[in-house]
């Protein structure tokens, strides 16, 4: 058994080094498990590699002032103390400036989202007034005016629509309310949506599948862990049945490994996953089955990805957006071909309406082109996201009623599992002091575990 390695550390902030997700999911596992942890522990918990596990507690503890306790087996534990997350924002500038940026991403994000929406209301007002303006300089006086009243009891004018959204506040404040969307936003939401509905999904994966592991034993079969990974359908599987490939990734990630057991089943041990600080999570390993199923209820069976939205604003706003988009469309058009008969060189808002015209025709057919385009993808992506849900729910359900031989297989897999519960009373070797100080009391730790070997 080796020592635990620690790098030497200067006066920078070890966990600004760190990215942020790894850090936070890290301390998230301390917290959670009361501040005493292994390796193991945040690997399974966070979902992390087992090697970013570490690097992620080693870069906590030397700045927060955790230390490190040590099995009589040479099993290592870190330790920190309670205020740990305050010592660490004492120290790091970049978790102090972090939640300012997150909130200066939000916000900007917000006004592209506004922006975007406030554009649709302007490309109209400003497309109407200069149809209107058009129309106005092509005829005399007496007809300007004959013409305004008409348009003026048939025609929607731009002021109009500033009137519809006022009169329709109470409304769109109590959709705001229940959708937390604005009019405004959901211009937005129509034409670009509103983002990935699995993002995380990946790491929502792994922390799944560690926890699986962790709390069976740290031993499992390909059949239980292919019910969180991408894997077809079991009457799509082509190829041979003994085929676990698809497991590779879990073992890189966790550092595990394939034994066979007596009867010649091929199981996966995951060492650093056996050896817990917390009790927590942990399961009845006779059973499998429905009766297993019961036990771990905490973790879900299989992982359920969302389908994509079209849009979260509701239909009602939809259909307004919808039709503001035609009304720009329609619009439009009409300006080109107006644009196109003048005989006179334009001058004031109508020359101001000439030189935006081809953004504004962009603007207006990118308006629905882009949400066709969505709708179109967004089709095959959930036809690919309801095929492997099936495929992940599928199986699942074979761990619930078991063939004969996947039982007795997945009852090898407990019988092999060994969860070790580090207590307080099996430390032997403990530093609470700075890992800045510890070099020398691991050299000796390890020197005296030597001796104690050679006796």
């Amino acid at each position: 058994i080796e020592a635990p390695s620690l790098a030497r550390l200067g006066g920078a902030v070890e966990t600004d080094r760190l990215p942020a997700d790894v850090r936070d999911r890290a301390m998230d596992v301390v917290e959670y498990l009361g501040g005493r942890v292994t390796i193991g522990n945040v690997a399974s918990r966070a979902g992390l590699q087992i090697d970013q596990a570490e690097r992620a507690l080693q870069a906590l503890a030397a700045d927060t002032g955790g230390f490190l306790e040590v099995s009589g087996e040479g099993e290592v534990l870190y330790v920190f103390p309670e205020d740990y997350r305050a010592k660490l924002a004492g120290k790091s500038f970049r978790m102090r400036v972090e939640p300012l940026v997150d909130k200066a991403k939000e916000a900007g994000a917000y006004l592209a989202r506004v922006s975007f929406g406030t554009a649709l209301v302007a490309s109209i007002v400003l497309v109407y007034a200069t149809i209107i303006a058009i129309l106005s300089s092509s005829s005399d006086e007496d007809n300007r005016g004959r013409r305004r009243r008409s348009y003026g009891s048939t025609m929607f004018l731009p002021t109009d629509l500033f009137w519809y959204l006022d009169a329709g506040s109470s409304r769109r404040r109590r959709v705001e309310k229940d959708k937390g969307m604005s009019f405004i936003e959901s211009v937005f939401s129509f034409v670009f949506g509103n983002g990935d509905p699995n993002d995380g999904l990946e790491e929502r994966r792994w922390k799944m599948i560690g926890q699986y592991i962790s709390s069976n034993g740290g031993v499992v079969t390909a059949e239980e862990l292919a019910p969180y990974l991408d894997v077809p359908a079991p009457a799509e599987q082509t190829n041979s049945k003994d085929d676990e490939s698809f497991i590779l990734p879990v073992l890189l990630r966790f550092q595990g490994h394939p034994l066979v057991d007596d009867q010649g089943n091929i199981l996966y041990r995951f060492p650093s996953l056996q050896r817990t600080a917390s009790s927590k999570g942990g399961g009845s390993r006779e059973y499998v089955g429905t009766r297993w199923s019961t036990m771990s209820s905490g973790i879900e069976k299989f992982m359920e990805e969302k389908p994509w939205e079209f849009s979260k604003a509701n239909a009602l706003e939809r259909a307004m957006v919808a039709g503001l988009g035609g009304l720009n469309l329609f619009g439009v058009i009409i300006l080109g071909n107006l644009l196109k008969q003048m005989t006179m060189t334009p001058g004031g808002l109508i020359s101001f309406a000439a030189q935006l015209f081809p953004l504004l025709q962009i603007y207006a057919g990118s308006f629905f082109a882009i949400p066709l385009f969505r709708w179109l993808l967004l089709r095959k992506t959930n036809n690919d996201i309801a095929r492997r849900n099936k495929a992940r729910e599928e199986r699942a359900q074979e761990l619930l009623s078991p063939e004969p031989s996947l039982r007795r297989k997945l009852l090898s897999a407990r019988d092999m599992a060994q969860r070790k519960v580090i207590t307080p009373g099996e430390i032997v070797y403990t530093t609470e002091k700075d890992l800045l100080d510890q070099e020398y009391e691991v050299r000796e730790w390890e020197r005296r575990f030597k001796k104690l070997e050679s006796d």
